[in-house]
């Protein structure tokens, strides 16, 4: 069966209530770690050239990512690319432990210099520092003396429950945010309940991470094929045993709509994301250059209302346990 797998590189939405264009799928590199195994720079740059090629402009990374390794990487790869600064958009997080605003300033300098950057588009705090206790209205004023300086041209949230959003945005004098960064797929539906209804209502950006529940939704895995120990995702509550048998009938509808579009599971999976909200854009990270091409070929089509509705119904039926390695696990 013949799988299409490019998207027009007009597909675009708006970054929040901004003028910039983003990609309807973006590209995640936290793969660019040891976390996650890729680590050759030729590598990453082959990933990251595939996705400007097929039109993808909105690139998310992290302080946290290989400890700035995956930031140098994804600046080297843009710069050799040749494509124009103009027509992408970067995003990049500040560690919650980095949150005294000495440390912002510090650390987004150096996040701009690993990214060879004059400035970065958007800049988020990557959890709620609840390790040290920050207020919120201090981190939130020093990035915002980011955006003021020019270093930062926006800002966003990652992780944050709604009651810190509104707190942080209070705290705001001069700008907004943009973006709210959550982790969204067919699994793991939580931000529906307040972050993507609160984005909508203020035409926030949402970036979805995690858009295939970690490789999940693919159809690569099954309760007889399950990542092996030395893989990120074995540690995963989705992956253990008793949770992904549930997960069966949902992977078992994908594929059979994927058929009926003539499209993979992983493309269903995506666009289910973006059919629920306009607002979502999925950033899944990719390894390989076919992944990058599975990932847009999730554009330039749309599901059904009643395959978008049984994979809804399908989904509420699974309920994960989170806390299944601990209860599972024997003590000597």
């Amino acid at each position: 069966m013949l799988i299409q797998s490019y998207v027009m590189k007009s597909e675009y939405n708006r970054l929040g209530t901004t003028d910039l264009k983003i990609s309807k799928v973006g590209l995640g590199t936290w793969q660019f770690s040891q976390d996650w195994g890729v680590t050759e720079y030729q590598r990453a740059k082959g990933v990251i050239n595939r996705a400007v090629e097929l039109g993808i402009n909105f690139f998310d990374t992290a302080m946290y990512y290989g400890g700035g390794l995956s930031e140098y990487y994804l600046g080297r790869a843009l710069r050799e690319t040749g494509v124009s600064r103009d027509n992408v958009v970067i995003t990049t997080k500040v560690l919650a432990d980095f949150l005294n605003p000495s440390d912002i300033y510090k650390s987004v300098r150096r996040a701009i210099e690993l990214l060879g950057l004059k400035y970065v588009d958007v800049v988020m705090p990557h959890w709620p520092p609840c390790w040290h206790n920050f207020p919120t209205y201090k981190y939130a004023r020093a990035l915002e003396k980011l955006v003021t300086m020019g270093l930062v041209n926006y800002l966003g949230l990652s992780n944050f429950p709604l009651e810190l959003i509104e707190s942080f945005r209070e705290s705001l004098s001069s700008t907004d945010i943009q973006v709210l960064q959550v982790r969204y797929n067919l699994l793991e539906r939580e931000a529906e309940e307040q972050i993507i209804p609160y984005a909508e209502k203020n035409h926030f950006t949402v970036q979805a991470w995690s858009p295939i529940a970690k490789g999940a939704l693919t159809g690569k895995y099954s309760i007889e094929n399950l990542p092996k120990f030395d893989d990120v995702r074995e540690a995963d509550p989705i992956f253990h045993p008793d949770n992904f048998s549930k997960i069966a009938p949902l992977i078992g509808k994908i594929n059979e709509i994927g058929k009926k579009y003539n499209k993979k599971p992983v493309q269903v999976a995506l666009n289910w994301l973006m059919r629920a909200s306009p607002t979502v854009v999925p950033i899944p990270g990719a390894k390989t250059n076919e992944q990058v091409e599975d990932f847009v070929g999730a554009v330039g089509w749309t599901l059904q209302y009643e395959d978008w509705v049984s994979l809804n119904e399908l989904s509420k039926k699974v309920d994960i346990s989170y806390s299944i390695h601990y209860v599972t696990r024997k003590i000597p």
